[in-house]
């Protein structure tokens, strides 16, 4: 069976590479009824631009575009996720954690948290919810989800934000380092600030805390720190690869294959690295297939792909969620 956990519906900031990503996704589904590239069609293109605004992410006009993509592409679990911080009641956590006041990047994350953090988060899990019968009704589960960054000491104050809403899964993800958003494009030049070994140390002991806080389902994107492609020898990482391997394994903790960092940004590499990979599947740790789409026609990309790399490497079961308990699954490899 096919699988995709890791999918969301929209990210800000909004800008023109928004609106392009957005009509791309509609002409994929065949929205438009006019010639390519006429005037007639760009003016559609407007109007179907403003319903998508309209309407915004959390209508079934949008959701039913990822239904269609599911049933296009055979995925039977479809798990339907939003960043914590697209969300108004989480201020407080995230202005916490994250550098809003220095002179260095301070203004600039600021800047991004108040452009993105402009959902309700019980209109999202009302929504979704509202949604699992109309898509069971055409042979697909929909789950719910969040994808929750993770902050050492900041343990007691997610779980007070998680608790008040019924999740079939958590996902725990780390995007910040010392306060800073390290794949956030404008803000990469950090990157020459630091021995790449010892951010990358630092960072998987944040990943392993963040296994053990007893928070997540899984963990997603373990090595997404080499977003940019400033990364040591992997070398240097294999006993950081296994530590993060046996903490998940110690803590029942599954983890993704994500094909984000793959499509979407410079790396052009799965998360996790092909090395990486190997050690997880020798300690036993459990894995997902996730898209890490934002678009309707990036449901479910690569699953192919993710499931003959799992074959590849011996494993045969991929874990599905719901109501916060995992189960493994047959998982069913493309010939």
């Amino acid at each position: 069976m096919k699988v995709d956990y890791h999918i969301h519906l929209e990210e800000g900031p909004y800008s023109i590479s928004f609106i392009e990503k957005s009509l791309k996704a509609m002409e994929h589904f065949n929205v438009f009824h006019e010639e390519k590239h006429t005037k007639e069609w760009l003016s559609e293109a407007i109007n179907q631009m403003s319903t998508r605004l309209q309407h915004s992410e959390y209508s079934t006009w949008w959701l039913d575009l990822y239904l269609q993509e599911a049933l296009n592409k055979g995925i039977k679990e479809v798990g339907i996720v939003d960043h914590l911080y697209r969300f108004k009641e989480t201020r407080d956590y995230f202005t916490k954690y994250i550098d809003v006041e220095s002179e260095d990047i301070g203004q600039q994350q600021a800047d991004w948290l108040n452009k993105v953090m402009v959902r309700d988060l019980h209109e999202f899990t009302t929504f979704i919810t509202s949604q699992k019968e109309k898509w069971a009704a055409k042979g697909v589960t929909l789950r719910l989800g969040i994808e929750a960054d993770y902050f050492v000491g900041g343990e007691d104050e997610l779980q007070s934000l998680l608790n008040e809403y019924s999740f079939d899964y958590v996902i725990g993800s780390v995007h910040f380092y010392n306060g800073w958003g390290f794949d956030n494009p404008q803000l990469q030049h950090k990157f020459q600030e630091y021995d790449l070994t010892e951010l990358y140390k630092n960072h998987f002991e944040t990943v392993k805390k963040a296994a053990s806080s007893g928070l997540f389902d899984f963990i997603a994107h373990l090595d997404n720190i080499k977003v940019f492609n400033y990364r040591p020898s992997e070398a240097e990482l294999e006993e950081c690869y296994r530590e993060v391997a046996r903490t998940l394994v110690k803590h029942d903790v599954a983890t993704e294959i994500n094909a984000g960092l793959y499509y979407r940004y410079p790396v052009r590499e799965f998360c996790p690295s092909p090395a990486f990979l190997g050690i997880l599947v020798e300690e036993g740790v459990k894995f997902t297939v996730s898209s890490d789409s934002h678009y309707p026609n990036d449901l479910g990309i690569y699953s192919d792909e993710i499931l003959a790399m799992l074959a590849d490497n011996g494993v045969h079961e991929v874990a599905t969620f719901h109501q916060r308990k995992r189960e493994n699954i047959r998982c069913l490899v493309k010939n």
